[in-house]
This record gives structure tokens, sequence and C-alpha cells, in this order.
């Protein structure tokens, strides 16, 4: 009777522990997707402010087509990109152009002194730190679910129920240099 009840108390605690892994390793997973639909919010945010901020330099910088068509064109690549890694890519190369595009500003002084214009990138470096934030909260989550499904003994309901591992939001290689400053 004793080694029944033994028994049972193991089996037990045996299920409780898988029900308690397999929850958290689900609590983990949905935390990723819900910090992934937040830096989507914050990059539709952006996608929205593009258009407006190509349209008041194109009023000023009637020189800078070329520029003009190239950020136009990194917004749609960003826009269509698919999965971590190439939308990671997509907004670096987004990122890159905008700041091209402010540094031509500098160039213009009336579309400096531009109420409208000021407000944009005011909004516009807004939506960036924003972005900034919600990737760390992504890749943060997504750090606490990868090592969860790769730890023991987790890693044993990870592959019994298939969790896969998810990939980091990454910067890339050229926007971890140094800027370089020069007088």
């Amino acid at each position: 009777m004793t080694i029944t009840i033994i028994i049972l108390a193991i089996a037990a605690l045996v299920v409780l522990w898988l029900i308690i892994s397999f929850n958290s390793l689900v609590t983990l997973k949905n935390r990723a997707k819900e910090a992934w639909s937040d830096i989507d919010v914050q990059l539709k945010r952006r996608y929205d402010l593009i258009p407006n901020v190509v349209e008041t330099v194109k009023g000023y910088a009637t020189h800078e087509r070329e520029l003009l068509e190239k950020v136009t064109q990194a917004r749609a690549n960003a826009m269509g990109a698919q999965g971590v890694k190439a939308k990671a890519d997509a907004e670096n190369m987004l990122s890159a152009t905008l700041k091209s595009l402010f540094a031509i500003s500098e160039s213009y002084p009336d579309l400096k002194a531009s109420a409208n214009f000021l407000e944009l990138q005011r909004e516009l470096a807004d939506t960036e730190n924003k972005i900034q934030a919600a990737r760390r909260f992504y890749n943060t989550n997504v750090r606490d679910l990868n090592i969860a499904i790769e730890s023991f003994p987790s890693n044993l309901i990870a592959g019994v129920f298939n969790f896969k591992a998810m990939e980091l939001f990454q910067v890339a290689e050229g926007e971890k240099e140094p800027v370089k400053v020069q007088f």
C-alpha cells in the first residue's frame, strides 16, 4: 500500500512538472510573439510618417530626387520583408537612408526652419526610440524563451512539443562600427 502511494505521488509530481514546464514554455513563446507585435506597431508608425517627411523635403530639396527615391524604396522593402533577419536587415537599411535624408536637410536652411519638418523629425526620432525599446523587449523575451528551450530539463518538454528557438532582432554589421566624426 505504501509503495503504491509513493509511486502515485511520484507520478503526480512528474505530471505536475510536465504541466508547469509546458505552460511556462507557452507563456514565454507568447510573450516573444507579443514583443514582435510591439515592434510591428512602432514600425507601422514609422512607415506612416516617412511619406510625410519625404513630401516635406521634396518641397524644399528639389535636387535630392535620388535620395528621396532611395528612402521610398527602402520603406517599401522594409514593409515587405518577412522573417526576423530579413526584417532587421530591411529596417537597418531604412534607418540608414533616413539618416542620409536628415543629413541632407542641413544644406537647406528653409527646410530646417520649417515647423512641419521639425515636428515630423521629432516624431520620427520619438518613434525610433520606441522601436529600439520594442527591440530590446523582444530580444529579452526571445532570450528567455531560447534559454528555456535549451536548458535541461525543460529542453525535454520543448523537444517533445516541438518548441523552436526564435531569432534575435540584431543590428546590421555596418551599424556596429563606431561613428566617424570629422571636424
